[in-house]
């Protein structure tokens, strides 16, 4: 794993090539602007995001993503069809279809894929506002990621269940994890438990008291939240150029990644932060708390229950999703490891 500025930088660039890959043969590109560019307000793009891919708990393969809505202002839906398709094979590969306000949203869905899938290629397109922009999903072996322990810091992604006795998920979004039923207007509870564990990397391991001491003295003082998560060197291997702009897998960070702040800043400290979002359905989706912050101290057979009401403007089908973060922070800070996302289905009548 790549230290997060770095693989945020590589995110980027993944995104800024989607945008490309959106223009037709012999075409000049429309005037977008870049993905590092400030949010716009409105009537901007939205770009497919590839996070990676690699195995699941059960051995499937599967490819994860996200997407950049460049508009700070205005949620989107788009339907399955022309302007929201996978192919091939789709259009309908589970992706969404409403799009969250502006910024970056991490590992919102994966398309599991077989054994024998090698080296083929699906292309996501999206258009919105009138803006077309794609991206291909493939398992590119530089984007392999082990989604359930980070290689430096020994973290994993929190763990939930639907039921005080029943299942547990953790780790990137399979199918339906929950399907609930209610009425237009009235409260639907949300609920699930969740667990998470400390880091088990010590940066310290090994070196004798005077050089732990000194460390404490050292650069890595004032670090923060950074100190001692096992950062990987720099490497400026260019993986995009954009006209005159040159990204690399050290460059800058992605506006609206959140850089890891799950836990810190000025909102109250929690070792569990849990956000639920409308992915797919005919009305307006409310709920009760804008986020629930869990704190079990990194207690892994701890399980804390995570509960708000839902509401919802129309009758229909509805997906959600719940996204979990720990200590890391939205993306895992960047590195693709470690959040766990579930998918809930809830019927409207």
């Amino acid at each position: 794993m790549k230290g997060s500025r770095s693989a945020v930088a590589a995110l980027a660039a993944v995104m800024a090539i989607g945008a490309w890959v959106g223009v037709g043969a012999g075409q000049q590109p429309p005037a977008q602007p870049l993905q590092l560019a400030p949010l716009g307000v409105t009537g901007e793009a939205i770009y497919p995001a590839v996070e990676g891919w690699g195995p699941t708990k059960d051995g499937t393969n599967v490819l994860l993503i996200g997407y950049f809505n460049r508009n700070k202002d205005q949620d989107l839906d788009i339907p399955i069809g022309p302007n929201n398709r996978i192919e091939p094979g789709g259009p309908d590969q589970g992706q969404p279809t409403h799009f969250h306000l502006g910024g970056r949203q991490y590992g919102v869905f994966a398309i599991p894929v077989p054994k024998d899938f090698g080296n083929k290629r699906l292309t996501w397109t999206l258009v919105a506002n009138g803006q077309t922009a794609s991206v291909t999903l493939w398992q590119n072996p530089l984007y392999w990621i082990d989604f359930y322990k980070h290689g430096a810091s020994g973290n994993e992604p929190p763990v939930i269940k639907f039921a005080d006795s029943g299942p547990t998920l953790t780790g990137p979004p399979r199918g339906i994890a929950q399907t609930l039923y209610g009425t237009v207007g009235n409260a639907v509870e949300l609920k699930f438990w969740a667990a998470d564990q400390k880091e088990t990397y010590d940066p310290e391991e090994g070196l004798p008291a005077a050089a732990r001491a000194a460390r404490g003295r050292g650069a890595d003082a004032g670090r923060g939240a950074d100190a001692g998560r096992g950062a990987a060197p720099r490497d400026d291997t260019p993986v995009a150029i954009i006209g005159t702009q040159v990204i690399t897998r050290s460059s800058g960070t992605t506006p609206g990644s959140g850089g890891g702040g799950g836990g810190r800043g000025s909102a109250p400290p929690a070792d569990i932060r849990i956000t639920w979002h409308k992915y797919r359905g005919p009305g307006e989706f409310t709920w009760d708390t804008d986020e629930i912050r869990l704190m079990n101290k990194g207690d892994a057979k701890l399980f804390l229950e995570a509960k708000t009401n839902g509401y919802f403007s129309e009758a229909g089908e509805y997906w959600l999703r719940a996204q979990v973060n720990d200590e890391s922070g939205n993306g895992g800070g960047g590195d693709q490891c470690c959040w766990t996302t579930a998918l809930v289905k809830v019927i409207i009548k």
